[in-house]
């Protein structure tokens, strides 16, 4: 293990390095707060976007900013909100705090922030949940991404509740479980040490009681990070293999340009595993074709992830106006549709059921008329989120 002096130098510097752009992604902000979501253990904030013409039973995507980020500024460049108002969906976006973290990184590595039912993992469960509930989404399309340290706590996400999630995708990111402490976090980000594939999706399965079906999992990752080392791909491929019972060779390879493909198949012809390797890009979010704007880590290489990504989830189609038509037609803005618990969705002292039938909320009022706190609160603790 690395001296605690040179990890103290390695923060200091990072935090030098990255202070500078801290600013710039401080965006134009069309997002709104999320207040009142639970008892929010791990001190986290949250903003949200809901399009104007959304409509019930839409999805929701949970989007991570990295380090030195916040959600105004990581919408703003990966435009995630522009996609969302093309293809109709909800946008929630957890945010570090400083008193968290100081360069706002989400604390992937500590253990008491990536636990079921416990930190920044909780309060991001809690957020899911009160999105759902008011604004009458979609518990079936559940989706995660989220940009480096961000990728990495979207991987514990995943892990710690995959009954919730319908996908993930992870920029940049880390395996679930790699590091427990900050010397190792650097070990693993530089890709040296860290556990064993076995170890991995030993991790992985004992992140919760679930037994499956398990969430879709697309990996991005540059060539030339040296951040993040690539090799980080490979081991959340390897990690994530195991739970879908695939082989280590991947089923498919494809290359067009710098962007290098491999994808994992089950027996029925769906995809369940990709890494996308794109080709002399540094450290970032691939952008691309129009959709959002460089900035430090979002990085313009002619490849939009975040369109790619929502293609991969089967929430954002080619042919946007295809998308439009096959979407439901009842606006959020009337009164939610009754929503239940997604089963499995317990506290950290309660095993899962195993019934999947489903128990309704009541009807009830739009966020900010009087009571909606109270059926909030109730919800919450209906799902076993809350005491």
């Amino acid at each position: 293990m690395r001296k605690i002096s040179d990890t103290i130098a390695r923060l200091a510097a990072l935090q030098a390095r990255h202070a500078a752009h801290t600013a710039d992604l401080g965006a134009s902000n069309h997002l709104r707060t999320l207040a009142d979501f639970g008892t929010n253990p791990g001190g986290l904030g949250a903003k949200v976007y809901i399009p104007n013409d959304l409509f019930k039973g839409a999805a929701v995507v949970v989007v991570l900013h990295g380090c030195t980020q916040n959600a105004a500024g990581y919408n703003h460049h990966s435009g995630w909100s522009q996609l969302a108002d093309e293809a109709g969906f909800a946008l929630l976006f957890p945010e570090q705090q400083r008193g968290n973290n100081p360069n706002l990184c989400f604390n992937w590595f500590q253990p008491g922030d990536t636990k079921r039912g416990s930190g920044e993992a909780l309060s991001i469960r809690q957020m899911i949940e009160t999105m759902v509930v008011t604004h009458g989404l979609d518990r079936r399309r559940i989706f995660i991404t989220g940009l480096s340290a961000g990728g990495a706590m979207a991987a514990a996400m995943l892990a710690t509740y995959p009954e919730v999630f319908a996908g993930g995708a992870l920029v940049a990111g880390l395996p679930y479980g790699s590091a427990t402490t900050i010397p190792e976090a650097f070990d693993r980000m530089r890709g040296h040490g860290g556990p064993s594939e076995q170890d991995l999706q030993r991790v992985l399965r004992g992140a919760s009681d679930h037994q499956g079906p398990w969430p879709r999992i697309s990996i991005w990752h540059g060539a030339a990070d040296h951040t993040v080392s690539p090799s980080n791909a490979e081991a959340i491929a390897g990690q994530w293999r195991g739970v879908h019972r695939l082989e280590k060779a991947p089923t498919h390879r494809e290359a067009a340009g710098s962007h290098a493909k491999q994808v994992w198949r089950n027996g029925a012809g769906e995809t369940l595993i990709e890494i996308n390797m794109i080709a002399g890009m540094a450290h970032g979010t691939p952008l691309g074709n129009g959709l959002g704007a460089p900035g430090p880590y979002m990085l313009d290489v002619g490849i939009s992830s975040t369109r790619e990504i929502a293609q991969f989830w089967g929430i954002a189609a080619t042919d946007e106006s295809a998308s439009r038509k096959s979407r439901p037609q009842v606006p959020v803005n009337q009164p939610p549709l009754p929503q239940s618990p997604a089963p499995g969705i317990e506290n950290a002292k309660t095993k899962p059921p195993q019934s999947t039938a489903v128990h309704q909320f009541p009807r009830h009022p739009e966020s900010g008329q009087p009571g909606v706190n109270k059926i909030i609160e109730d919800a919450l603790r209906a799902a076993g989120l809350m005491r």
